[in-house]
């Protein structure tokens, strides 16, 4: 495969402002992410067609959506292929944090007893963990070189 350029105007993006990663049970999701993770909770909002639920790290203005498999974004059978898919940790999504402190984060959640899928280690890049949330999903907690 050879590159292929692209034309295109200038951008003036400025930031990420939201990410999202499926869950399967809102409720569940909202117990991890705030009560074990330390989130907080940014929007919990009723839109009648869905549930609208971010939670952010406590003084980051980036918000994660946490959205269930479903409408408007997809039909029923869709809905239940992402669903599966998440259970076996290949939903495609992932999220990754910063720690000053990645040791003491993995003792607290391995005394919280989370999945850990890979303890603290060293890496070119700095110092991280792996670890799933109760659906699956794949997170990282680490400490980038500066």
């Amino acid at each position: 495969m050879g590159s292929r350029a692209v034309a295109s105007a200038p951008m003036n993006i400025t930031s990420n402002r939201l990410s999202s990663i499926y869950v399967l049970d809102q409720d569940q999701a909202l117990d991890f992410y705030v009560g074990v993770l330390g989130l907080g909770v940014a929007t919990d909002a009723d839109l009648g067609f869905m549930r609208w639920l971010t939670v952010r790290v406590p003084g980051d203005t980036k918000e994660i959506l946490l959205e269930r498999p479903g409408p408007p974004a997809h039909d029923p059978a869709t809905a239940a292929e992402v669903r599966a898919l998440v259970s076996k940790g290949a939903g495609g999504g992932w999220l990754a944090f910063s720690s000053d402190d990645v040791d003491g984060v993995h003792a607290a959640l391995v005394a919280k007893s989370v999945e850990i899928t890979q303890a603290p280690s060293d890496q070119s890049y700095g110092r991280d963990m792996g670890l799933r949330d109760p659906f699956g999903n794949n997170l990282r907690i680490g400490r980038m070189n500066a």
